[in-house]
């Protein structure tokens, strides 16, 4: 049974009140969420000025104990690097810049290729450090420690204002999943993890559960798992009925909502195949999401819950 997806005459009147009740979050607690962010970040930059004698030697050792340094140090460079940038100039194989942005080194490449690599990335950097910043280097002497924290400061500010749609998505998702678990406790609920090897839908009847492996049979060889933002098993219910599966979604602007519309689509398709059409997968929105996004959603069969009317998840089952 569709509850939100078969009536569009209560669509528009929906995404207005979605709107106003994410801008008001955005307003009040949006900032927060960037400063907290900021302060972790500068203390991480003060380490790896700590670790690279303030800009003076970003050799090897430095980038292979600590390769997710590599984000601070593009954005100390005049201009800031870009990933892509930075793979033209050093002419480094891509596979290692992309590998360090994510915390770690290729496991293939060769020692001797490796510290090759990372001693023409630091000798780049050394060259391009901005001396507007870092002005000691310029001086040739040693910062205080004013000096040090406030350029901290500048490149945090460059590498948060570089990802700051994520800091907020991710600040948003946390507090719509708080969302779920206060409304799933009050009705009984309790937050479970999964024991190794247990499937999603072996969770015990009366929980629910936070960012779950799905499994999905793309082909006769080939499988992938589907992480699903919360896995609700209502209690009561029978063996062969599968859990509530939900993906918490907010957006800031009406653009990047129409642009990521089909990553549920394709979800849902991949569920389907595996566990059949009546799959119980569904959205919970807040923010920016319009008519087109909605209708392309109901018309792939998916259904969805307000986050300003989350009594609808009721009418779901749990």
């Amino acid at each position: 049974m569709a509850v939100n997806r078969d009536k569009p005459d209560f669509w528009k009147a929906d995404i207005q009140r979605s709107v106003d009740m994410f801008n008001q979050w955005f307003m009040e607690f949006a900032p927060e969420a960037y400063r907290s962010t900021r302060l972790k970040t500068t203390k991480d930059v003060e380490d790896t000025l700590a670790c690279t004698s303030n800009l003076r030697d970003v050799g090897p050792q430095v980038l292979r104990s600590n390769p997710r340094s590599i984000s601070t140090l593009r954005m100390s460079t005049i201009p800031p690097i870009a990933v892509d940038r930075l793979i033209g100039l050093s002419g480094v194989p891509r596979n290692l810049v992309k590998s360090m942005e994510k915390g770690k080194l290729p496991q293939r490449m060769p020692h001797a290729d490796m510290e090759q690599h990372l001693a023409t990335i630091g000798a780049l950097v050394e060259k391009m450090a901005d001396p507007d910043i870092f002005v000691w280097l310029r001086r040739g002497d040693e910062p205080d420690e004013a000096e040090i924290y406030r350029a901290a400061t500048i490149v945090a500010d460059r590498l948060c204002g570089s990802v700051a749609d994520p800091i907020i998505r991710n600040a948003q998702e946390s507090r719509q999943l708080a969302e779920i678990a206060a409304w799933l406790e009050t009705r009984g609920y309790r937050e479970v993890t999964p024991e190794n090897g247990q499937r999603f839908d072996e969770l015990p009847d009366g929980s629910y559960s936070f960012h779950v492996n799905v499994p999905a049979q793309l082909t006769e060889e080939r499988s992938v798992n589907i992480t699903v933002d919360a896995v609700v098993t209502p209690g009561g219910r029978a063996p062969s009925d599968l859990p509530l599966l939900i993906e918490a979604k907010s957006a800031g602007d009406f653009t990047n909502v129409n642009k990521r519309r089909k990553e549920e689509a394709t979800k849902m398709s991949q569920l389907r195949n595996t566990y059949g059409p009546g799959v119980p997968y569904i959205l919970f929105l807040c923010g920016y999401f319009d008519t087109g996004y909605l209708g392309y959603e109901a018309a792939e069969g998916i259904d969805w819950v307000w986050e300003h009317r989350i009594d609808d998840l009721a009418n779901f089952g749990v």
